[in-house]
């Protein structure tokens, strides 16, 4: 089964910066891709998404201070995060799936934590 490959995350101070990447398999251009995270206790939340035209939406709470891009030729779809701060702590996932809903495929969840 294709799957998504991640790259990024890691342990960064309040305000610091850190950039997520994933591949997609090939065959999955024109496809929506975006990024989700899970903090302990708490339910998978969506962060951001990017459509095949290049349209941007995000969630109010990183509003500002991630951007999500593409790049269509290697099939990647990139989470740079600034200003980072405690609660941004999560697992994040990456997501790519059909324009009309499946197939769809999920990354393995890479760990990004913010402490001081």
């Amino acid at each position: 089964q294709e799957q998504l490959v991640e790259s990024g995350g890691g342990l960064v101070q309040p305000g610091g910066s850190l950039r997520l990447s994933c591949r997609a398999p090939a065959d999955t251009s024109g496809y929506v891709m975006g990024w989700y995270r899970q903090a302990p206790g708490k339910q998978r939340e969506w962060v951001a998404t990017i459509w095949s035209g290049g349209l941007t939406n995000y969630a109010d709470s990183v509003k500002g201070r991630f951007t999500i891009s593409k790049d269509n030729a290697e099939n990647t779809v990139n989470l740079q995060m600034n200003n980072l701060k405690l609660e941004d702590t999560a697992v994040y996932y990456c997501h790519v799936r059909h324009p009309l809903g499946f197939p769809e495929y999920w990354g393995q969840g890479t760990q990004v934590t913010v402490s001081s």
